[in-house]
């Protein structure tokens, strides 16, 4: 992931105080454990500016809307405490090339500022911090220790005091081609590298960014290059310099990431020499006018993705891990309760042996380990084994109370194998949704999983103590599609969407599919009333089934349908499951489904 560099954070930090200063603050709301929201009213509206200190995607920008999840952290309710209804009336650098915000509280604009926080964007040594006029630490994103870090400490009422400063070279306009060429190639190294380590305020994705932009390869070294090629880069060099002066920028997405400069492409004209302290000037970066998106939309929407699927990833392996866990001891269990119903199977030829063994007293002699008998109706011969120590009448009676045991054990066994296979359905059922959740694609796909995490959790199949339950009030979007015909096709990502499909969205005119036993999402098919679906809808709407079902990757797979008032939800049933009737079948085939 890439991280916000010191460029990056000044060209939002200029975005940020061109439209948010001054602003009041009406709300402060924490999204999760690294990323707090304000929320800033100005004349001309109201937003939302996220600072977070994530480890890998630290950052300050504007960003969404906040869910309407109660916010439970003791940070945000700190600042809440303190800055609700203050003025924002600035947000400075605490000192050049520093990666160290201030944003400044008063209580109205031009008075003096009464509270500080500092939002330090570092990697993983990102935090908030605030401080009042003392300079003294009020609270803190998280706390550094002494035993944790000797150079820094960060403790609640300490003074606050700012990272160490960078040794390396300042990045300067002035100086000269010579200069900056000596510099960079006194010790012959990557140019890629060589630029970050003799200049500060640099990042790997700007010099990467910058060096290609000259038609350079970032991994050559520095001897192999020639003075126009050293021209070309000092080019850039200077523009990049010029853009931070004169607060230009124009952010894209780039296949790595973003960026929010503008690169001069190779085959540019190249400005004429002006003096000869520069061989050349940089291109101006008036002359290339901002894009239709800001720096915060880019950075909004590159680190919500790029976050998500990250959160995406770790959720659906923690789904996945516990459902097998799970379902494998499910199914173990399942596999002894049948062993024991295949035992007790034979408890009627027991009763049938001391049957016989009682109507036959007079054959027995003691001393017989077993005895051969006729049976009554086949008059087969069966031999029933024999106790020597008993005589006949004892040992019918020890086979009469076998009998019974086993009796006892399959109506003790037969409701405790229904209840754990009716466990395992559900659970395949919740398993096949998570299958079709291969990839993160938009935020529906998390929020699925975030439904899917909270049903385990009301299930108590998960045991989440910091648990916070989810919007209710969140819309929910079904898989979506068109019937050749033109007819609307819902199809459930999850169970709650599917109970919500079946048994609120459906209507009577609707028809309603599923695979058959075998697990899957559910499907409507939208009918208006006095319209009829035509074959080529039913195919697609069984193909579309099936696709979301365990059953994805097969050849041909049966789908029923029938109308939703024929489809019940059984009293104390879990989520996703239903019993149907009046079905009828169509096969569906995965393979050719759009999907």
């Amino acid at each position: 992931m890439q991280p916000v560099d010191f460029t990056t954070l000044t060209a939002t930090c200029s975005e940020l105080r061109a439209k948010w200063l001054p602003a009041r603050l009406e709300q402060v709301y924490q999204r999760d454990r690294f990323t707090v929201s304000l929320a800033l009213r100005t004349m001309k509206g109201r937003g939302w500016i996220d600072l977070s200190w994530h480890p890998v995607a630290a950052r300050i920008c504007v960003g969404d809307s906040p869910p309407r999840i109660p916010d439970t952290f003791t940070f945000s309710e700190q600042l809440r405490h303190q800055l609700s209804g203050l003025a924002l009336v600035s947000i400075a650098p605490v000192s050049p090339w520093e990666r160290v915000i201030d944003l400044q509280f008063a209580k109205r604009p031009g008075e003096p500022a009464l509270w500080h926080l500092y939002a330090e964007i570092m990697g993983k040594y990102s935090n908030v911090i605030l401080t009042a006029e003392d300079n003294l630490v009020v609270t803190c994103a998280h706390q550094v220790s002494a035993k944790q870090s000797s150079v820094r400490p960060i403790q609640t009422g300490q003074p606050y005091e700012l990272p160490p400063s960078l040794t390396d070279a300042v990045p300067s306009l002035s100086e000269s081609l010579d200069r900056w060429q000596e510099r960079i190639s006194l010790v012959p190294g990557q140019l890629k590298t060589n630029l970050l380590k003799n200049y500060r305020g640099l990042s790997k994705a700007l010099v990467v960014s910058m060096i290609r932009s000259a038609n350079l390869d970032p991994e050559q070294s520095t001897d192999s290059l020639n003075p126009h090629q050293w021209q070309q880069l000092f080019q850039r060099w200077l523009y990049w310099l010029q853009c931070l002066e004169n607060s230009k920028f124009q952010p894209s997405f780039t296949p790595e990431g973003y960026s929010v400069i503008d690169w001069p492409k190779p085959d540019e004209k190249q400005p004429n020499p002006a003096n000869e302290s520069n061989s050349l000037n940089p291109l101006n970066p008036l002359q290339n006018p901002l894009p239709n998106c800001s720096v915060q939309e880019i950075l909004n929407s590159y680190y919500t993705g790029e976050i998500n699927q990250q959160v995406f990833a770790q959720l659906r392996h923690q789904l996945t891990q516990k459902l097998n866990n799970v379902l494998a001891k499910l199914r173990l269990k399942a596999n002894t309760f049948k062993e024991r119903l295949q035992q007790s199977a034979g408890a009627d030829t027991h009763k049938s042996q001391a049957d016989l063994l009682m109507a036959n007293l007079q054959h027995w002699q003691p001393g017989m380990k077993s005895i051969s008998l006729p049976d009554f109706e086949t008059e087969k011969p069966v031999v029933i084994p024999l106790n020597v120590e008993k005589n006949a009448v004892q040992n019918a009676q020890a086979i009469y109370k076998k009998h019974q045991k086993l009796k006892r054990a399959r109506i003790a066994v037969e409701p405790l194998l229904a209840a754990v296979q009716e466990e395992i359905d559900y659970l395949e059922q919740v398993e096949a949704a998570l299958s079709v959740l291969e990839t993160y694609r938009n935020t529906q796909d998390l929020q699925t999983l975030a439904e899917i995490r909270e049903e385990l959790i009301q299930q108590k199949y998960l045991v989440v103590p910091d648990y916070r339950s989810s919007d209710k009030n969140a819309a929910i979007e079904f898989h979506r599609y068109q019937t050749p015909s033109g007819f609307e096709l819902l199809i459930g990502r999850n169970n709650r969407q599917n109970d919500q499909l079946t048994f609120r969205t459906a209507t009577d005119y609707d028809l309603w599919f599923h695979t058959l036993e075998i697990p899957g999402s559910h499907a409507l098919l939208r009918l208006k009333p006095g319209t009829v679906a035509e074959e080529t809808d039913l195919q697609f709407a069984a193909d579309m089934t099936a696709y979301y079902s365990r059953a994805r990757h097969s050849e041909q797979v049966p789908v029923v349908y029938t109308e939703p008032k024929y489809v019940y939800k059984p009293k104390g049933a879990k989520p996703g499951m239903v019993v149907y009737k009046q079905e009828r079948i169509v096969w569906g085939r995965p393979q050719q489904a759009p999907a």
